[in-house]
């Protein structure tokens, strides 16, 4: 019987006895105020979005689609600021037109062979999202990054194209109007929430 006892008391006591060793290695701050001791510990950041429960379910579907477009498009627009990042320092120190032409030859065709398969399914609104996150990336919109390392011919060329298929290179990222919705789904992402 006093087994038994001993069994249960120890079942007991490790969980107090881990929660007391945890506050020993937990950094607390405290201050006196009024004669009380405050204890204060610094939580994590979190964001706070609108409940799913608010919105219609018109709503919900339009916003499990967005998150569902931006996790398949923003890794390549995470992947054209890595490479803008990479390659825009050499073609800067190029001196002649002839071989930044050249450069961006090479760059294109390794590019095609990478991701043309992947972007040819890709659907317009995905195509206008893409637009949108490479400018949030870059800080440039798609046409001025044609523009800098293809031409104004090249530039206006692709414009034309776009716009045939109602997007638009120009088209810029705005976190705080009509892209609030997708800043909060990449900061959703990014921090781990979906």
């Amino acid at each position: 019987m006093k087994p038994f006892i001993l069994t249960i008391a120890l079942l007991f006591a490790l969980p107090a006895l881990s929660v007391a060793q945890e506050d020993k290695t937990d950094r607390w701050i405290g201050r006196i105020e009024n004669g009380d001791t405050i204890i204060e510990k610094r939580l994590k950041e979190i964001w706070v979005y609108p409940g799913m429960n608010s919105m219609s379910k018109r709503q919900q579907r339009k916003f499990w689609r967005t998150i569902y477009k931006i996790k398949k498009v923003y890794p390549y627009a995470q992947r054209a600021n890595e490479l803008l990042k990479a390659y825009e320092p050499e073609y800067i120190k190029l001196e002649s037109r002839r071989e930044q032409r050249q450069m961006m030859k090479e760059i294109e065709q390794q590019l095609l062979k990478e991701y043309k398969d992947d972007l040819k399914k890709f659907t317009l609104s995905e195509g206008r999202l893409l637009i949108k996150l490479i400018d949030r990336e870059t800080n440039r919109t798609s046409y001025s990054l044609i523009q800098d390392f293809r031409g104004n011919f090249s530039a206006f060329f692709w414009q034309t194209i776009a716009r045939l298929f109602q997007n638009d290179l120009k088209s810029e990222y705005d976190p705080e109007g009509e892209d609030r919705i997708i800043e909060e789904v990449i900061r959703m992402i990014e921090t781990g929430q979906f």
